[in-house]
C-alpha cells in the first residue's frame, strides 16, 4: 500500500428489502455500518450504492477507493433463482441405462404426507426428453469395465447442440472414484458444442449416491449462467476502485482491481474468479454470514450455546451455534432441489417484515411465505403495495416508528391502518386484534422453526441464548421468550448489519470430499492417509491460488461414519496427526458418542454391529484478520437511561394503547437497565420490550432481554 493510505475491507449483504454494508478500517479498527434499499431489478445498483454510502460515511469520497483492500459479498442470486423455480432449459448427460435416475430419486415420500396417495411427485429439474446418455462404465472402486464410447458421446453432444440446450450437467456412474470418463466428455462437448456451459459431478461433488450427486451437479449447472453474469457485472463495476501498491524499492506505483470475494454456504468465502466455477456453493450465502457474525458476537459476550434468528424483509433464518461453531450439514435443499454440498445448517421460514397476511379459502388468517419484498413492499412503503404485511402490523400498533433508517424512509401509517381495517372486517375483529393476530402467527412460525433445529435434533431449546438480528429479527423476541421459555435474548449492536459484519469475519474456505467405503475393522491406515493427503494437496493448491502463504494454510479433517447397514452417516472430526490405528479408533469412538447424542443410543462394545467409514473430507482454510469486538466498561456515574421521546404503543389489544418510553440505542451505556414497556430504536432496527420484561446493556453494548426484572 502507499504510505498513509488506509486499508478498508467492506462486507455487503444483499437482502430482499435492504442492502447492508459494513466497512472495517484495518489501520484504525473503526467500523462504519449503514444500509441502502435493495434494487431487485438490478442488484448491482444497490451493491455499488452501498459501497459509495459506506465510503462517504468513512470520510472517503466515492470513486476514490484506492484504500479498499477487499470486498466480501453475501448474495441471494442463486438462492432466489432456485426458490422461484426459474431454471432455464437444462440438459443431463448420464451413463447409458441410467436415464431414470431423476425419476426414481430416493423412492421416498416427504414427511407430513402420510402416504403416497396424498403426494404428487414434483416435476424433475430435467425432463426425460432432455436426458442424453453415453456408453462406458466404471466400478465403485474406479476400475474401467467398459470403455468410454467416444462416437456415442459426440452424437450426444451434437444432439444437445441441435436442440439448443446450452447448459448441461454431466454425471456418469461412479465418477467420484474415477473422473476420467467425465473429463473426456467435457473435452468432447468443448469440441462439438463449444457454447455449452458444463458442470461435472466429479468437480462438483466427488461423493457416492447417484441421485444426490446428479441433482447437485444439475443445480450447479442451472445457476451457473446467472451467478456468472451477476459476479462479472459486480467485478466490472468494482474496477472503478483500485488498490494502489508500491514496488519493493518504492519507485513504481501499481494499480490493481479490488479483490472481490463471495460468501459460500459452508461458512467461508472464495474469490469471484473461482466462485463462477462452483456457483452452487453460494446458496444460503447471506444466512451463513449472519450465523457466523452472530456466533462471534455472542461468544465474546460469554454465551457458547446460541440460537441465531436473522429476520429480513422476506424470511427469517435460524441456526444452532455450539462453542462458537454453527452446525453444518450436507443434507440441505433450496426450494425443491436437494443440494448435497457442505452448508451451514440453516432453517428458513417465510416470516420476514414483508411477509403477506392473507385469508385461506376457509377464511383462516395466514402469514407468509409470500412476500411483498422491497418493490412494491408493504402498504406503509406507499410504493403501490396492496397486501397487508408484518411490517404494516408493527407500524399500526406503534411498535416500530413511522419511518425507517433513522428517518431516511418515511412510512405511511394511515395506509397500513386502512389495509388492516379491511382485513379486520373480513375476520370480524378490531384493527389492534387483527394486527396482533398477524404478529402472533408470525411468532409461532418462528418458534416452530427454532423447535425444528433444536427439539427435533435432541437439543433443549431452554439451554440456549437466542441472538436476534436483521432488520426485523428482534421485533418478536419477547413473544419467543414466552412461547419457548427461553432464558434470555441477545440483540447485538447494529443488528440490521450483522450479516454484513459476518462477511468480515469469514476465512477463505474450500471443501474437498472423496468417498472411501470400508469397514472399520478392515480399514488400511496407509490407504486412508493417502486419500487425506490427496485432498489436502487439492486444498493447498486452491489456497495458494488465492494468495495465501503455505505457512498460513490450515486444514480441517472430518469423516462420515455409520453403522453397517444404515442409510445415512454422522460426520465426526478426524484429529490432526499421523493416520494410525489409535487415531482411527479415536474417530470411531467419537462416532459412537455423537450417534448417542443425536439418536439416544449407540452400539459401542457390540461386536455384532460394525462401524463403516463412508466419506473422507478436508477443508482448506486461509485465515483473515477479523474486526476486534471491544469491551466497554461502565462509567463511574451510569444513571438510569433517559428516553428520547414517548408514544402510544399497543402490546395487548385488551389493554389498549400504553404510553411508552422510546430510547435511542446509541444513548444507552454499559450497565444501564430498563423495564418494559419500552421501545429501543436505532438506525437499522427496533427492539420492543413488552410489559413484564426487562433489558440491560452489557459491556459489549449488546441488549440482553429477559422475562421479569432479572436481565442476566
Amino acid at each position: 500500500m502507499l504510505p498513509n493510505t488506509r486499508r478498508i475491507r467492506i462486507g455487503i449483504d444483499t437482502g430482499g428489502t435492504f442492502t447492508d454494508v459494513v466497512a472495517f478500517d484495518e489501520t484504525t479498527g473503526d467500523l462504519v455500518t449503514t444500509k441502502t434499499p435493495s434494487t431487485p431489478r438490478n442488484p448491482a445498483d444497490g451493491f455499488m450504492a452501498a459501497i459509495d454510502k459506506a465510503l462517504d460515511l468513512a470520510d472517503r469520497p466515492p470513486g476514490g477507493g484506492d484504500s479498499i483492500v477487499a470486498v466480501s459479498h453475501g448474495t441471494t442470486v442463486a438462492t432466489n433463482q432456485l426458490l422461484e423455480g426459474k431454471v432455464d432449459k437444462l440438459g443431463f448427460v448420464t451413463t447409458e441405462g441410467y436415464e431414470s435416475i431423476l425419476e426414481i430419486a430416493r423412492q421416498s415420500v416427504p414427511d407430513g404426507y402420510g402416504n403416497s396417495y396424498f403426494w404428487v411427485k414434483p416435476d424433475r429439474i430435467v425432463p426425460r426428453d432432455l436426458v442424453g446418455t453415453v456408453g462406458g462404465r466404471m466400478t465403485y472402486t474406479g476400475e474401467e469395465i467398459r470403455p468410454f464410447d467416444e462416437p456415442g458421446a459426440r452424437a450426444t453432444a451434437r444432439w444437445f447442440r441441435q436442440k439448443g440446450v446450452n447448459t448441461l450437467g454431466v454425471c456418469l456412474l461412479h465418477a467420484y472414484a474415477n473422473p476420467s470418463h467425465e473429463e473426456r466428455m467435457r473435452e468432447i462437448l468443448a469440441e462439438e458444442h463449444p457454447d455449452a456451459i458444463v458442470s461435472l459431478s466429479s468437480a462438483v461433488l466427488r461423493e457416492y449416491r447417484e441421485y444426490e450427486r446428479s441433482m447437485t451437479t444439475l443445480v450447479d449447472a442451472a445457476v451457473k449462467p446467472m451467478v456468472s453474469s451477476y459476479v462479472a457485472t459486480i467485478k466490472a463495476r468494482l474496477d472503478a476502485y483500485t488498490v494502489s501498491t508500491l514496488s519493493d524499492d518504492a519507485t513504481d506505483r501499481h494499480d490493481t482491481s479490488v479483490p472481490f470475494y463471495v460468501m459460500k454456504s459452508n461458512g467461508g468465502v472464495l474469490s469471484a474468479e473461482e466462485i463462477v466455477h462452483q456457483p452452487i456453493t453460494t446458496v444460503l450465502s447471506g444466512p451463513a454470514a449472519g450465523a457466523l457474525g452472530a456466533a462471534l458476537i455472542a461468544r465474546h459476550a460469554g454465551f457458547d450455546r446460541v440460537l441465531t434468528c436473522d429476520g429480513g424483509g422476506t424470511s427469517t433464518d435460524m441456526c444452532v451455534v455450539i462453542d462458537g461453531e454453527p452446525s453444518l450439514t450436507t443434507e440441505g435443499s433450496v426450494g425443491a432441489y436437494p443440494s448435497k454440498i457442505p452448508m451451514i445448517d440453516v432453517v428458513t421460514v417465510g416470516a420476514g417484515g414483508g411477509s403477506i397476511a392473507w385469508l385461506s379459502p376457509e377464511g383462516m388468517l395466514k402469514v407468509g411465505p409470500r412476500s411483498a419484498g422491497a418493490d412494491p413492499g408493504p402498504l406503509c412503503y406507499a410504493k403501490g403495495g396492496t397486501d397487508v404485511t408484518i411490517t404494516d402490523a408493527h407500524v399500526c400498533l406503534g411498535r416500530i416508528p413511522p419511518h425507517l433508517l433513522g428517518g431516511e424512509i418515511p412510512l405511511d401509517v394511515d395506509a397500513a391502518r386502512s389495509g388492516l381495517q379491511q382485513l379486520a372486517e373480513k375476520l370480524d375483529m378490531s384493527v389492534p386484534e387483527c394486527a396482533t393476530g398477524v404478529l402472533e402467527i408470525s411468532a409461532w412460525n418462528q418458534a416452530n422453526a427454532l423447535r425444528q433445529i433444536t427439539v427435533q435434533r435432541g437439543l433443549d431449546v431452554r439451554d440456549f441464548t437466542l441472538t436476534t438480528f436483521g432488520g426485523s429479527g428482534s421485533l418478536l423476541l419477547c413473544r419467543l421468550i414466552d412461547i419457548l421459555d427461553l432464558p434470555r435474548v441477545l440483540v447485538p449492536p447494529n443488528p440490521g448489519n450483522v450479516s454484513a459484519f459476518g462477511l468480515l469475519t469469514v476465512d477463505v474456505k474450500n471443501d474437498y470430499v472423496q468417498t472411501h467405503v470400508s469397514l472399520h475393522d478392515t480399514l488400511d491406515p496407509q490407504a486412508l492417509a493417502a486419500v487425506f493427503d490427496d485432498l489436502s494437496a487439492q486444498a493447498a493448491a486452491a489456497l495458494s491460488k488465492e494468495g495465501f502463504a503455505v505457512e498460513d494454510h490450515h486444514y480441517v479433517r472430518t469423516a462420515d461414519l455409520r453403522y453397517f447397514g444404515q442409510a445415512f452417516e454422522v460426520r465426526v472430526p478426524v484429529p490432526d496427526g499421523p493416520i494410525d490405528q489409535a487415531l482411527l479408533d479415536n474417530v470411531a469412538q467419537r462416532f459412537h458418542d455423537e450417534h448417542r447424542a443425536l439418536y439416544g443410543y449407540d452400539f459401542a462394545g457390540d461386536d455384532q454391529q460394525q462401524v463403516e467409514w463412508v466419506n473422507l473430507r478436508v477443508s482448506g482454510v486461509g485465515p483473515i484478520r477479523r474486526p476486534d469486538i471491544h469491551r466497554r466498561r461502565p462509567g463511574p456515574d451510569v444513571g438510569r437511561p433517559r428516553p428520547r421521546s414517548r408514544r402510544a404503543v399497543c402490546f395487548v389489544p385488551a389493554d389498549g394503547e400504553v404510553d411508552t418510553a422510546v430510547f435511542w440505542r446509541p444513548d444507552l451505556q454499559p450497565g444501564q437497565r430498563l423495564r418494559g414497556p419500552a421501545i429501543i430504536e436505532e438506525f437499522g432496527s427496533t427492539v420492543p420490550v413488552h410489559p413484564g420484561f426487562s433489558a440491560r446493556i452489557d459491556d459489549f453494548l449488546n441488549i440482553i432481554v429477559t422475562r421479569g426484572e432479572d436481565a442476566r
